[in-house]
């Protein structure tokens, strides 16, 4: 128990695990699969999106992989890394046991959000997955991409056969019943939505703003690769700063469903300590329970 690299054996590939130090047999848990973007690795996932030092205080168990494509660039394939993704969720099921898994929750940065939004269209998933939290990685009611946001030409982003077009800023509604979080920088997007279609999906009220969060404290990683020639969308130095949260409330069956706006901040870097345990927080107070109609 604690921070190990474990090893899905059926693949040979290895991955973080985190887990509270002090875990007793037969605890319930809230289970992460936490998915890094593309051009990255799953230990600078780990550092940008730190759920793991808040494993003690609400009982997490954090999965973060890294995907096996690296030309041209690192990015998650379905062909290549969607068995591997499924043995992480039986290993995790196995280890705690099923019955202790209190939820399952995705988490994805940017083409690990998209990931996360094409796993989501799979059965397997489907009737697991609790929640989904969207760390730049497409929102449902999408948002718009400033044309500054990249620092050289936009992109094409490659597409898996039979696949609709990835489209940063925007998510599939999937078929499945979830609570929904998305979080972005301010400056990379136009704006935020006032409305939410996954909201009205389960009748929730108009969305509410809550407390700001204020960061006294950077974020651990940025982008080190692009160390003085990037751009406020892609992301600078981390830095302290603030955060808009914003809920929709009284969502049917309790679903949390929630936008978090880091203000000036952009897509790189990490999020600050306190806005990762909101996100936390946010995330632990919805339902679950799927894995135990399994």
């Amino acid at each position: 128990m604690g921070s190990t690299v474990a090893i899905d054996e059926k693949t040979g590939r290895k991955f973080y695990l985190d887990d509270p130090d002090d875990l007793q047999p037969g605890e319930p848990v809230t289970s992460i699969l936490s998915l890094h973007g593309g051009g990255s690795v799953g230990q600078w996932q780990r550092m940008y999106f730190p759920a793991f030092e808040y494993k003690e205080k609400y009982r997490l168990v954090v999965a973060t992989p890294s995907c096996a494509t690296k030309e041209p660039m690192r990015r998650w394939v379905g062909d290549a890394d969607d068995e591997h993704l499924t043995n992480i969720v039986e290993f995790v099921f196995d280890k705690y046991g099923k019955q202790n898994i209190r939820a399952f929750w995705l988490a994805g940065h940017s083409q690990g959000g998209m990931t996360s939004n094409r796993l989501l269209r799979q059965p397997y998933f489907q009737d697991r997955v609790d929640g989904w939290l969207s760390l730049s990685g497409g929102r449902i009611g999408p948002i718009q991409i400033p044309d500054e946001f990249f620092p050289g030409p936009r992109p094409t982003l490659p597409t898996e056969p039979g696949q609709r077009a990835a489209r940063p800023g925007f998510a599939d509604p999937p078929e499945c019943e979830m609570s929904f979080i998305f979080t972005s920088g301010q400056h990379e997007m136009v704006a935020l939505p006032e409305g939410s279609p996954w909201a009205e999906r389960y009748g929730a009220g108009p969305r509410e703003r809550m407390p700001d969060i204020v960061d006294t404290e950077p974020g651990k990683i940025y982008d080190t690769t692009r160390e003085g020639k990037s751009n406020k969308g892609w992301g600078l130095l981390p830095r302290p700063g603030t955060a808009e949260v914003y809920v929709y409330p009284n969502a049917r069956d309790g679903r949390v469903i929630a936008d978090v706006v880091r203000l000036d901040k952009g897509h790189t870097e990490g999020l600050e300590p306190k806005v990762t345990e909101e996100l936390v927080k946010l995330l632990v107070s919805a339902p679950g329970g799927k894995s135990l109609t399994l």
